[in-house]
């Protein structure tokens, strides 16, 4: 009999793969990774490891004896090349592999800069661990950063990087940072939790090109001509599905890989769970793709059920956090399409929640040192909103 074959070997690959053996299937299972490691979480790239604290061994999300023990044919450096969907076969360098089930947890690549000067040397994204060990022999050096992208990734680099006494500008399209996500009021703490300790943060702010001197940046020319010198360009803008070898597969991909509430794709036996996922929530009530440790490992064991013959309906309530300088952002929710926003608590005391509401209903809370207003918003996302404190 074919294995369960996973490809992607990172949060909603492993937690698959875990789920699968905790349900009983006893069956051969091989999970292949195009990246050099086995298994790892990533939130840690941008903070811990990053500064130095931890290192490439304490990434891991189990030791090697675990996947040992529990019969999990951990492959990886495999790049998998396309997926024949009638013969149930994947093709991969050096040949092919069968599967009975086949689980797409390809996660996410970052989204690249499309501007003169983007391919100079000392031009980065964080994506990877092989990303930050790029980065940090810079970063150890000291000098000055310019941050393309002020969201999360460009958010917690740059609090890691002041930490570490580098020269630091974040560089914003838009009007605000965490524009997309997070109200102006949250916007506006971490603008200025930024600025109190040193970041400069330039937001409406076009680039023109990047500047280099033999073959290595030396600074970002912004649309008004004026040029930012740097001596390391991190580009946060974002981040893409990895939908392209499922969607040469003919498999349904809009911004992802399309899956129903049963994890499952328009192909027979293929499912997918993670990043790269755009599943329908009938909590939001429309298709949503998040990028979040929670949506991984719930959606991942929703697919190890599905995959098993178990019923399942994944519809989840989102959550994620964000650590920066001693601050601890928790979202639970999505906020898009409010009508009404709530803030409790004083922003100036550095503990405060922030409610997202449409038609008296919760539609998310942003928690900024506050852990019981976060716990309590996962339970009441989708509910008449009540405030915390009642």
């Amino acid at each position: 009999m074919e294995p369960i074959v996973i490809v992607g070997a990172g949060q909603a690959g492993a937690q698959a793969a875990q789920s699968l053996r905790q349900l009983g299937y006893d069956g051969d299972l091989v999970v292949l990774g195009d990246e050099g490691f086995a298994p790892y979480q990533r939130p840690p790239l941008s903070k811990k490891y990053l500064a130095g604290d931890m290192s490439a061994e304490h990434l891991l999300l189990r030791p090697p004896a675990f996947w040992e023990k529990e019969r999990v044919d951990i492959r990886p450096g495999v790049h998998v090349q396309s997926i024949d969907v009638v013969a149930k076969r994947i093709q991969i360098a050096g040949g092919s592999l069968g599967y009975a089930k086949l689980l797409l947890a390809t996660g996410t690549r970052a989204r690249p800069l499309h501007i003169e000067g983007a391919a100079l040397v000392g031009v980065l994204s964080l994506r990877t661990i092989a990303d930050v060990d790029r980065l940090r022999p810079v970063v150890a050096r000291g000098g000055r950063i310019v941050i393309i992208g002020g969201g999360y990734i460009g958010l917690e680099v740059a609090a890691v990087a002041r930490s570490l006494g580098l020269d630091v500008t974040i560089l914003e399209a838009t009007a605000r940072i965490l524009g997309r996500v997070v109200s102006p009021e949250v916007s506006a703490f971490f603008t200025d939790l930024h600025q109190g300790h040193g970041v400069r943060i330039r937001t409406a702010t076009p680039i023109a090109r990047l500047e280099g001197r033999d073959g290595h940046v030396t600074g970002v020319t912004l649309g008004s001509g004026e040029t930012i010198p740097a001596d390391l360009v991190l580009v946060a803008i974002g981040a893409l599905p990895n939908d392209t070898i499922a969607a040469a597969a003919s498999i349904h991909c809009q911004d992802g890989i399309v899956v129903d509430a049963t994890t499952r794709c328009n192909a027979p036996d293929i499912f997918a769970a993670g990043d790269c996922t755009r599943f329908p929530s009938a909590l939001y009530g429309r298709s949503i793709r998040l990028e979040s440790v929670q949506n991984a490992v719930d959606q991942a064991k929703a697919a190890a059920t599905a995959m098993l013959g178990g019923s399942v309906q994944y519809d989840p309530v989102p959550w994620f956090w964000s650590d920066q300088f001693d601050i601890k952002l928790q979202i639970a929710g999505l906020s898009q399409d409010h009508d009404r926003v709530i803030v409790d608590g004083n922003p100036a005391d550095r503990t405060f929640s922030v409610a997202y509401i449409r038609n008296d209903t919760l539609l998310a809370v942003d928690a900024i040192n506050r852990p019981r207003d976060h716990m309590l918003a996962r339970r009441g996302v989708g509910k008449p909103y009540t405030p915390p404190s009642s």
